[in-house]
């Protein structure tokens, strides 16, 4: 696991300056501490920070083929290279190294550009191809490793796994993305191929991009199969054959990632993904098993019985930590570790969950990407309650009326769950399922808006504008309905959220994380079975449940869920309250000109009096504006 940048010029510019590369890898230290690697030609500069995880002594990159014609700066794990390198071996391919990294410039060698459908893991690379004059950037299928891009009008292509790297360029100009801030306030993320910057982007899921003299060219290579090209044998297999295949399936997917020559451990929610992923590595043979978990004070949040129940079913070395409410001293570090405004909540657990296995491993195996794949959200359930007739208009209503109604303090989680329902219907229904994930809708948007921001945003409020999503959802109606919105997840909020916090928080610490449930062959299966075995009645995750239960406990599998949070409302009103103050003041505001200062004061005023909830809303306000103070 690494982090790498560089960038290819115009010959008229010269060579490239190793002073620039240097600035540019300095930046991503903590992605790789153990190793920093430069190489420049006349043309192209590529900078390694590695963090050794195979072949500890010989894979220092970037990494050339034996001619020195082929070179590659890469972050990431091909996880069935043993395989692809036996394979190439006997085609004629002589390895100067045992890693995984080199593979991947032998299946270029031997099949071009098509080489990329040999690999399973997750990556970001860069491969230049000094003979024909061409550089590629390669993204894994389903975005688990990040790559950002920008072409300057001068013909030079600066690249980079995080966005600092591409800063650091000397001929780069910031300038703030509007859209992009407008959906950051809209989904707490930045949906790619966006940045927070004016013409730097994040390169999709399942892309590449070719740069020949000056110009770019981004495709897809990878894509979710139609249900129209899945084979009839699956489409007719029996429940029982079902659950067999996809236990096969998600134990070869584990044990796939095992390889390692460091000491490797796990995540432990005590949810079905995680134990799943800690049960079957014991099934595996893993040992010692190592297992890490997060808890609470408040215990509404706290989750460690499950997890402690699944460590002692497994026989695991289980470590706990009490996260405590300290979260100025992370706020500003964090934040700089994430580049752009990131509003999901989690990142906090998340890093601190890591730090703390970082002191014994160096790679951990975690459950995100079950959600996505196997249905394991209430705005699944949402979604399918809003296609009953006249749930719509009528919840619609209902939530106007709640917003004025105080909940009852005994039901007060699920009297939250019908507002956030409720709301959720007051929102256009082409919004599809994203109208769950919607945390500040058109009407409030006006209000809080300055003129000048919506002068700029100069079109109208929502998603439907955001053509890459009008795409999505046409795509997404090839899917039955449930399935569609799983779809929907998978190519947004998955890559955009979940796996940016995992990979920036983990790497913060230098730990490489590695997630079994999103292998492709897994994600393929997986959407290949009928949505309504996923989402059964409103039971979520069924068939994973069902699949599980020759594994797991009953009440892991069938727990009510719990969300990888933090009590943040109550943060804003306490540990985070002068925080809060200070970087939302209407002084501060006013100056900036991008919100409406008497809106977000009546907003604070009403959080911190206990009046209504809007941690969401302010916090991401925070995030942007202690951004903006570290980027521009």
């Amino acid at each position: 696991m690494c982090g790498f940048c560089g960038f290819i010029q115009p010959r008229r510019f010269g060579p490239p300056q190793k002073s620039v590369l240097k600035a540019m890898t300095q930046t991503i230290i903590h992605r790789g501490p153990d190793d920093e690697g430069l190489y420049l030609d006349d043309q192209v500069a590529l900078g390694v920070r590695r963090l050794s995880i195979i072949d500890l002594e010989g894979g220092h990159q970037p990494l050339s083929n034996e001619d020195g014609q082929v070179w590659i700066a890469y972050n990431g794990e091909v996880y069935n290279f043993p395989a692809l390198k036996e394979e190439l071996q006997k085609r004629g391919h002589h390895f100067k190294t045992k890693t995984d990294t080199e593979t991947i410039l032998h299946a270029y060698e031997e099949w071009g550009e098509d080489f990329v459908h040999h690999l399973r893991g997750m990556f970001a690379f860069a491969l230049w191809d000094k003979a024909k004059k061409v550089l590629y950037l390669w993204r894994d299928r389903v975005g688990i490793k990040p790559l950002y891009y920008t072409l300057l009008p001068d013909g030079t292509l600066i690249f980079g796994s995080e966005l600092k790297t591409i800063l650091t360029f000397p001929r780069l100009t910031r300038s703030l993305n509007p859209r992009a801030l407008d959906l950051f306030l809209t989904l707490e993320y930045i949906p790619a191929p966006l940045s927070i910057f004016k013409n730097i982007y994040k390169l999709p899921a399942g892309h590449y991009l070719q740069y020949r003299q000056g110009k770019i060219n981004v495709q897809p290579y990878w894509e979710l199969p139609s249900p129209s090209l899945q084979e009839p044998s699956r489409k007719n297999n029996s429940l029982p054959a079902i659950r067999d295949e996809l236990y096969s399936i998600i134990k070869e997917s584990i044990a796939l990632r095992l390889i390692s020559d460091v000491p490797l451990g796990a995540f432990l929610s005590g949810g079905i993904d995680s134990s799943t992923i800690v049960g079957l590595m014991r099934e595996l043979g893993v040992s010692p098993l190592l297992t890490f978990s997060i808890g609470f004070e408040d215990s509404s949040y706290n989750e460690l019985n499950y997890a402690r129940q699944i460590a002692r079913r497994f026989h695991t070395q289980h470590e706990e930590f009490i996260l405590q409410p300290q979260a100025v001293t992370l706020v500003n570090q964090l934040i700089r570790h994430l580049d752009e405004p990131f509003g999901d909540f989690s990142l906090f657990p998340t890093f601190l969950v890591s730090k703390m296995a970082r002191q014994q491993v160096k790679v951990i195996l975690s459950g995100d990407g079950g959600d996505e794949i196997f249905g394991g959200y209430e705005h699944y359930q949402a979604q399918k309650l809003a296609r009953w007739p006249l749930v719509t208009p009528g919840g619609c209503l209902l939530s106007k009326v709640l917003h004025f109604l105080p909940p009852a303090p005994q039901k007060k989680g699920l009297w939250n769950k019908l507002r956030r329902f409720t709301q959720g219907l007051c929102h256009p229904r082409e919004l599809r399922h994203f109208r769950w994930m919607v945390f500040l809708a058109d009407q409030e948007k006006t209000s809080l808006y300055s003129s000048e921001l919506q002068a700029q945003l100069n079109q109208t409020f929502g998603l439907p504008s955001f053509s890459p999503w009008v795409e999505l959802v046409t795509k997404a109606q090839d899917y039955d309905p449930i399935t569609a919105e799983l779809f929907l997840d998978f190519k947004t909020y998955l890559p955009d959220d979940i796996l940016v916090k995992v990979d920036r928080m983990s790497m913060a610490t230098s730990l490489e994380t590695r997630v079994p449930l999103l292998d492709h062959r897994l994600v393929e299966f997986v959407f290949s079975v009928a949505g309504n075995l996923k989402l059964k009645g409103l039971t979520t995750k069924w068939i994973f449940k069902k699949t599980m239960e020759r594994l797991l406990p009953h009440e892991n599998i069938y727990r009510p869920k719990e969300g990888f949070s933090i009590p943040i409302k109550h943060w804003l009103r306490q540990e985070l309250r002068d925080l809060m103050l200070d970087y939302l003041s209407p002084a501060r505001l006013t100056k900036e000109g991008y919100f409406n200062p008497q809106v977000v004061e009546s907003m604070i005023k009403r959080h911190l009096q206990g009046q209504e909830n809007y941690s969401h809303q302010l916090w991401s306000l925070l995030v942007f504006e202690i951004w903006m103070e570290n980027y521009l």
